[in-house]
């Protein structure tokens, strides 16, 4: 049965590192001991240690240790064996070039849907949907295929953003950028709110959180779903 948590973000404004999800985290892996961090998403100014070791300070306030499977010589296998993975933000088309590159996209996409609890932020959200095109992040790599987990059936749009009413920017907004996308596509798309996130147990999707969510449709108006709103029908 899928076990898994998929947030916005991992930082709110003027918050720590995964503070606002911690309690949700420690029943979420109430039955692990370690869990499998994968780094991939950080394309620099943090190195896989130390991004490691940034994830491994939080989870041990709840006592469950981190290794990164930067650290293991078979990372096929550091899935397999793994009692807990959580998939950090960054870049996702470098987070997706990685995983493709280590032949472990389908594997991942297994192992979490055979029930390993998983949690995604960011970028490690996105992959999370049936691609990653409704991405906000600027194509420094390029992925073998814009294909990613599959673990739900939409696309989402992690720190999504309202239209600023007062602001003079005129350039495009996000609404705009998803409704490009669905100009060529029928995938709906989430806009995820920072302080968001999706608990999927089983095929129970379900959307969690004090804010509401932006749904779009192809070729229909956007509409807002509040928190508690049941995501398993939504194809």
């Amino acid at each position: 049965m899928k076990n898994i948590i998929i947030a916005s973000t991992s930082t709110l404004h003027e918050g720590r590192y995964l503070e606002y999800l911690l309690p949700v985290l420690q029943s979420h892996f109430k039955n692990c001991s370690t869990i499998l961090f994968i780094p991939y998403a950080r394309p620099g100014g943090i190195s896989h240690d130390e991004y490691t070791q940034k994830a491994a300070s939080v989870f041990q306030t709840i006592n469950i240790s981190v290794k990164g499977i930067h650290e293991f010589e078979d990372p096929e296998t550091a899935l397999k064996n793994a009692e807990g993975i959580f998939t950090g933000g960054g870049n996702t088309f470098l987070l997706v070039t990685q995983l493709y590159r280590n032949n472990i996209m389908q594997i991942l996409s297994e192992t979490v849907k055979n029930g390993i609890p998983y949690l995604g932020t960011s970028a490690g959200s996105n992959i999370c949907g049936l691609s990653m095109q409704t991405t906000n992040d600027m194509p420094i790599v390029y992925p073998p295929s814009f294909q990613t987990l599959g673990l739900i059936p939409f696309n989402l749009n992690p720190h999504y953003l309202d239209p600023n009413l007062q602001s003079k920017h005129m350039g495009e907004t996000r609404e705009t950028r998803i409704k490009e996308f669905h100009a060529f596509n029928t995938i709906p798309v989430l806009g995820l709110r920072e302080g968001s996130w999706i608990e999927v147990k089983g095929e129970k999707i379900t959307l969690k959180g004090n804010l509401s969510a932006r749904l779009f449709l192809q070729n229909q108006q956007p509409t807002e779903l509040n928190p508690e709103s049941d995501l398993s029908n939504l194809k």
